[in-house]
């Protein structure tokens, strides 16, 4: 409880676990981001979505420090990670876990020995209680024990999907990043993703920061969506602030043709 009340940022009775003002981010005369705002609550699940190129990958890797901002402040559980010092950085970082597009995991690493990467950086355990925690993390993300032996190569999408999902939790984060957790999966295995994050979240308590095109997550998983356009986040809101909202992309995006068959589908889901 100290923790939480540490790091506690009001909005109205929402906790501010993620704050992003003024964020200007520009690669040479290119201008990607501007004056861009975003709140992220705790223990929601926020997607995050805009059209290829609008930034959203830029505004992820800026808020983890990958990506130089040009001005603007990016706060997590309050403070200001550029001003922390190392050792503050260090303990921070345990509270983030993020899981990258393509899984990004070391090719010549078995799945256990890339879920104890972030372990080996961050504690120092012995390496039997590493083993015994990766095996958690394997069960914890519905992967068979068996793909703890193998190497990425070896592996399905889907099971890339999930190996990548339990690095990113090796450390018990309490934000999760995930840069588009469904891309090259098919229907039935995406849909098994994201109850997946969606369980996780309401087991672990964790707060879900997920950029994502796939519109089956924005309707069924998303607690809210932010939408970035103009190189800042236009509106934020739940799906039905997004249907009512009168922006061409966005009408395009949640109103259109594909849309309105994948709410359809979910309402029939629904009902029965």
């Amino acid at each position: 409880m100290a923790r939480q009340s540490e790091d506690m940022q009001k909005n109205g009775h929402r906790d501010v676990i993620l704050s992003v003002r003024g964020v200007d981010v520009a690669f040479g005369d290119k201008q990607i981001l501007q004056h861009l705002d975003l709140d992220v609550y705790r223990g929601e699940i926020l997607g995050f979505v805009g059209a290829s190129g609008a930034g959203k990958s830029v505004l992820m890797r800026a808020i983890l420090g990958l990506n130089k901002m040009n001005a603007g402040e990016i706060r997590l559980f309050g403070k200001d990670y550029r001003k922390l010092s190392e050792e503050e950085r260090f303990v921070l970082d345990q509270r983030i876990g993020v899981m990258f597009q393509h899984g990004a995991l070391f090719s010549s690493l078995s799945v256990v020995d890339n879920i104890k990467v972030p372990l080996r950086e961050y504690l120092d355990l012995p390496d039997a209680l590493m083993e015994e925690l990766a095996r958690v993390k394997i069960g914890l993300v519905g992967l068979p024990q068996d793909a703890g032996s193998k190497l990425p190569s070896e592996l399905s999408g889907g099971m890339i999907k999930r190996a990548a999902l339990a690095r990113a939790l090796a450390l018990d984060p309490e934000l999760l990043f995930l840069d588009e957790p469904t891309s090259g999966l098919d229907p039935i295995g995406a849909a098994e993703f994201d109850e997946l994050i969606a369980t996780l979240r309401d087991t672990l308590g964790l707060t879900v920061y997920m950029v994502t095109h796939d519109l089956d997550s924005l309707f069924l998983v998303c607690d809210r969506i932010a939408v970035l356009a103009e190189k800042k986040v236009l509106v934020a809101g739940d799906i039905d602030t997004m249907l009512a909202y009168n922006h061409p992309w966005v009408k395009a995006y949640f109103q259109g043709k594909r849309a309105r068959l994948v709410n359809r589908g979910n309402e029939r889901l629904v009902q029965t």
